[in-house]
């Protein structure tokens, strides 16, 4: 199967949904090592970006949403609409990031196709 397509919107543009699948998403949870979470501590002693936590932070959304599309594949679909990230703490060590959307089958529009342009 081709690559998932992912929108934050509920449509797919010149695509037409003929199937949708229900919920899905992809999750994973990450913690910093001891050393990455003193140097944090250190760093916002100083002010400014944390880049060990913004890396881990990227990373995460990433993982997550690689496996939004793996999912989105075993369960037949070729797009999510609507997706989404969330994210939350779990105790005050980890971190959980989830990808999430609806799952649908797409097909070419058929027809005169409207452009959406936001002039």
């Amino acid at each position: 199967m081709d690559e998932i397509m992912m929108v934050t919107t509920n449509y797919v543009p010149g695509k037409t949904i003929t199937k949708v699948i229900g919920p899905i998403w992809g999750i994973t949870v990450r913690s910093r090592g001891l050393g990455g979470n003193i140097m944090a501590g250190l760093r916002s002693l100083g002010g400014g970006e944390i880049k060990e936590y913004t890396k881990m932070l990227s990373d995460a959304r990433s993982t997550a949403l690689s496996r939004l599309s793996q999912a989105a594949t075993e369960i037949g679909a070729n797009a999510v609409i609507e997706m989404r990230f969330d994210s939350s703490d779990i105790g005050q060590v980890m971190t959980e990031i989830v990808a999430y959307g609806t799952a649908v089958v797409v097909e070419n529009a058929s027809g005169n196709i409207e452009k959406v342009s936001l002039s």
